[in-house]
């Protein structure tokens, strides 16, 4: 095949061109355990990973990525791996400095400061997609990107374990007031009390939300001799001895502990109010390590100081500081010095999954889903578009292209499309769709670069485009 030429450019104008002339993806990466989402795609890259034709950017060293907040080392390998531009910051940046960078990139990399507003993405003339080191994407305009052809991805498992043992530490913490007895010997005074101090053991857990991480703190908790009780939107089966309730009053009647494991949306936005807490045993704990709009915490202070919370533990806030330092004062939240005044409050800065494990399983899981969206076009544990896949074209099929085409779902599309790609030998074709986005893929044999223009330039000229891509 003769050298490759600028030939794809996606629908906001930038070009970006492809061969299937250097080195494989698949055999360049492992896919992490613990993510039903890499598993299917680690399971495709070892399928493949012998026979498949090698399919990569020619022009590796002109894909621009950004990745802000630290992300972790093994992610930022992988990806420089590939021979991209990796440019690497350790904080976020304010949305005038994030706006002037982002104009350039293909790939940004985030965790869970960075804010991508429909604002900034606009900007973003060459984005192709955007890559969440962590568990939650509320921090993308996710509709917005959905319906410019950007996809994102993200690590939804990769730290489950590390915040459930959080929450295990948290509760021992808690029933032993252990905070307030460690604060009083850092000040010089020897406090010995038994008093309102108890074993877990036999207490009852209520775990709001019986997800990943609900589900292995179920385990662990019943390990240590607790009973376990959850409450979840849908009818989930139990692990161990752990029993779901009907309704989230029932719940929080019957528990010692509650401890939240749900995402943010309208429908969970103070979800434990004073209602909530109203319902509560006198003398019961509160954890929160989901989302800080989750507990109303001018109500957890009120509750707290008349006694009907013994105590609580938060590590997720309304609004949190972009950056270490003194920032969790008044000025951020309004009521910061009055839950920093609480006894048996234990107050952690957002760690939950900040563990050398679950940070370098992040990084692995969103760098390999990354690299074979750039790479490949496949949009498997993509959040925001139709998960689609498709074997790789093998080393025995010369002139081939991978044809990608992100549309409006409306009808007659599948039509135009293959009208346009009658005239090739379409190896293998696969579309799914997503509310109003949908997602095409299709190999095509026997082409020319002549051949790829044109369909790119056809395809560029039907009205229900978002992007187009050629890898070839």
């Amino acid at each position: 095949m003769t050298t490759p030429r600028d030939i794809s450019r996606s629908s906001l104008g930038n070009t970006v061109s492809y061969s299937l002339e250097a080195a494989s993806p698949t055999a360049a990466f492992s896919s992490p355990p613990a993510s039903q989402g890499s598993f299917m795609a680690g399971s495709f890259a070892n399928r493949t990973a012998a026979t498949a034709k090698q399919l990569k950017p020619f022009n590796a060293g002109d894909i621009k990525i950004l990745l802000l907040e630290n992300v972790n080392q093994t992610g930022r390998d992988i990806l420089a791996a590939q021979g991209y531009q990796v440019e690497f910051l350790k904080t976020s940046l304010p949305e005038d400095q994030l706006i002037e960078k982002i104009r350039e990139v293909h790939v940004i990399g985030i965790r869970s400061k960075t804010k991508l507003t429909a604002k900034v993405l606009q900007e973003a003339k060459n984005l192709l997609v955007v890559g969440c080191f962590c568990i939650g994407t509320n921090q993308v305009d996710l509709d917005y990107a959905a319906k410019h052809g950007i996809a994102v991805f993200n690590s939804p498992f990769a730290n489950s374990r590390s915040v459930a043992e959080l929450v295990i530490a948290e509760i021992i913490t808690l029933a032993r007031q252990l905070g307030d007895r460690s604060l009083e010997m850092h000040r010089g005074t020897w406090n010995k009390v038994s008093a309102k101090c108890w074993e877990i053991r036999g207490k009852t857990l209520g775990i709001i939300g019986y997800g990943h991480i609900g589900s292995q703190l179920s385990v662990l908790a019943e390990a240590m001799g607790m009973s376990v009780i959850y409450y979840d939107v849908l009818t989930l089966m139990a692990i161990g001895s752990a029993r779901q309730v009907p309704t989230l009053e029932k719940l929080l009647e019957e528990a010692d502990f509650v401890t939240l494991h749900v995402p943010e949306t309208p429908e969970t936005k103070n979800l434990i109010s004073t209602k909530e807490f109203e319902s509560m045993k006198t003398g019961s704990y509160l954890i929160n390590a989901s989302r800080g709009t989750v507990v109303d915490i001018p109500a957890l202070i009120k509750a707290m100081r008349a006694g009907k919370v013994a105590g609580a533990a938060l590590d997720v806030y309304p609004n949190e500081p972009a950056a270490n330092g003194d920032y969790f004062v008044n000025n951020l939240n309004t009521w910061a010095e009055d839950l920093r005044g609480l006894n048996n409050i234990i107050l952690t800065p957002h760690i939950g999954g900040s563990t050398e494990e679950a940070q370098r399983a992040i990084g692995v899981e969103v760098a390999d889903s990354l690299v074979r969206y750039i790479n490949q076009g496949i949009t498997l544990a993509s959040v925001n578009l139709p998960e689609v896949t498709m074997r790789s074209i093998t080393l025995e099929e010369h002139d081939h292209a991978r044809v990608i085409y992100i549309h409006r779902n409306v009808p007659g599309v599948l039509r135009k499309v293959n009208e346009i790609l009658a005239e090739h030998n379409v190896d293998k074709q696969i579309s799914d769709s997503k509310g109003d986005i949908a997602y095409l893929m299709a190999d095509v044999s026997d082409v020319k670069t002549q051949d790829i223009k044109d369909i790119r330039d056809s395809l560029d000229s039907l009205n229900s485009r978002i992007m187009t891509r050629v890898l070839y």
